[in-house]
């Protein structure tokens, strides 16, 4: 069951990542989405959904490989210092 929810987590910015690429490919070919009032805007929103869609994949990754030590040194967490 946790397996299938954690797929479920990456599938979804893995679909928006997809659909900014898409977007941002559109723009370059003059392509308009109807979502959107122009190509600058689609642009924008193709990128944001991209980035932030790659950013939540690799911060996942991190955190996992972080939680079974399999990161190297410089990406393991520093303890707090009081």
């Amino acid at each position: 069951m946790q397996r299938a929810i954690a797929f479920i987590l990456l599938l979804i910015p893995g679909i928006c990542t997809a659909l900014g690429i898409k977007w941002m490919r559109d723009m370059i070919f003059g392509r308009l989405s109807p979502l959107l009032p122009a190509l600058w805007v689609q642009f924008i929103v193709g990128f944001l959904l991209f980035a932030g869609g790659l950013a939540f994949i690799g911060g996942f990754i991190l955190y996992r490989d972080r939680k079974r030590n399999k990161v190297q040194q410089r990406f393991k967490r520093q303890p707090v210092q009081k």
